[in-house]
């Protein structure tokens, strides 16, 4: 991977979301009031952080943008694929996460945002209904439409380059299968038979995007980026990825509270972690085989962060088998809290000679409050990232992530850690700014 500075952006971004829900419809509202002074961008990184570059006499602490050359976000031009034809206004007024008033100062701007069809198959997420939908022969079709839709969008826009960025539901589980998803050409192959099994929409969205030299940012639990035909042609064409699912409420909590008890040294019996959530992503989630697909990305976290095998003593209890804390992860769909997730942690401690304790974490979150600053830094560091020539995987977004990507071929171990995870964001911004790299993952 290069660690060459990055070059000076030009000319506009544009930025394509695919699914244009709670989340997205947030995500552009927050930015166009931001860009009119209407609102603040809180809990953007790349708006608000300040990082040390140099030491010694030499040290400052610094904006992002003032380490390296960002897009502003005057220079920002959206777009959207949906299953539901409304426009952004009407969705960021249906979602019912931000107030009227809060929507309509930008509401010409909102209402010019209109989805292109999106490229959708019912099986991959039963419970959702759209008929803003692409009429396709096969699943290479549906590739070349979604190619020739960010081609057109270039066109009649006239940006200069585009990040494509999901943001729509989450998928029905799909395992890795060496003989599909091990090279690019296996890929293509499968494609262009339409094996509907092993090729999700997903997949479809991120093999365009990268072949129309556009970064690529999986922010639900989807396997799509996360098999080895993905890193290959991300390779190939010079391009980032990162993924994959937005770590917003009980995964920061845990990649944050894990790191307490593993240095304080205190033993683990279990932790129980449950959600209630109400939204579009708690409908579909509600179905089993696409909860399936959020379990697994958010049981990783811990088991990486408070390992057995290092700590037998504080780690090794809990389970059937006694050989691992007990962890589990529940989800439920409750249409009266909306987007107003609430996640309740109950974790089962011990320390001095054995002795029992018990912490409880009660977080009443805004789902897509907390991920909109997560979409426009992943946005705006993986256009950054490109202009670095970085390719391939960005470890250094797993900061933003709950299942970071990694090479399990070779039977790498992702960083879950929260604070290593942040000195590895650190250090990329310091590499891409023309500066040393100079902070240990310790």
């Amino acid at each position: 991977m290069s660690t060459k500075k990055a070059e000076a952006p030009k000319g506009k971004l544009g930025v394509l979301v695919v699914g244009l829900g709670a989340v997205t419809s947030t995500f552009m509202t927050g930015v166009l009031m931001a860009r009119k002074g209407l609102a603040k961008p809180v809990g953007s990184m790349t708006q608000y952080d300040k990082i040390r570059v140099g030491r010694g006499a030499d040290k400052k602490y610094l904006h992002y943008k003032d380490i390296v050359p960002l897009a502003d976000l005057n220079d920002i031009v959206f777009g959207a694929w949906d299953v539901y034809p409304a426009n952004a206004y009407e969705s960021a007024l249906n979602a019912e996460v931000l107030k009227e008033k809060d929507i309509n100062p930008v509401k010409d701007e909102l209402e010019a945002i209109k989805p292109m069809k999106a490229a959708f198959d019912h099986n991959y997420a039963k419970r959702l209904d759209g008929d803003n939908v692409k009429n396709v022969k096969d699943r290479w079709d549906m590739t070349e439409q979604i190619r020739e839709d960010i081609r057109n969008f270039k066109k009649e826009t006239g940006v200069e380059r585009v990040v494509v960025l999901w943001a729509a539901s989450t998928e029905v589980y799909v395992p890795v299968d060496e003989k599909i998803h091990g090279s690019v050409e296996a890929l293509e192959a499968a494609m262009k038979a339409d094996d509907k099994e092993h090729i999700a929409p997903s997949m479809c969205y991120a093999y365009a995007a990268l072949s129309e030299g556009c970064p690529f940012i999986m922010g639900a639990p989807n396997t799509t980026v996360d098999i080895p035909a993905m890193w290959e042609l991300a390779e190939k064409t010079g391009m980032p990825i990162a993924g994959k699912d937005f770590k917003t409420g009980q995964t920061l909590v845990k990649s944050g509270f894990a790191p307490i008890i593993g240095t304080r040294c205190l033993g683990l019996n279990g932790w129980f972690s449950t959600n209630i959530l109400g939204n579009r992503d708690g409908l579909v989630l509600d179905e089993p085989a696409n909860f399936r697909t959020k379990e697994v990305s958010k049981l990783s976290t811990l088991e990486s962060i408070l390992v057995p095998e290092e700590q037998p003593d504080l780690y090794g209890h809990g389970n059937d088998e006694d050989t691992q804390y007990y962890h589990k992860v529940r989800i439920n769909y409750y249409p009266p809290r909306n987007d107003n997730k609430e996640g309740w942690d109950n974790i089962d401690i011990f320390g001095w000679m054995g002795y029992p304790m018990q912490i409880k974490i009660n977080f009443l979150c805004r789902d897509s409050i907390l991920a909109a600053p997560l979409c426009l830094d992943l946005v705006l560091l993986s256009d950054l990232a490109q202009r670095a020539g970085r390719s391939g995987t960005q470890r250094f977004l797993s900061f933003f992530l709950k299942s970071p990507m990694h090479d399990y071929t070779q039977g790498e171990i992702p960083v879950n850690h929260l604070f290593q995870q942040y000195t590895m964001l650190k250090n990329a911004i310091r590499e891409m700014g023309g500066y040393e790299a100079d902070e240990e993952i310790d």
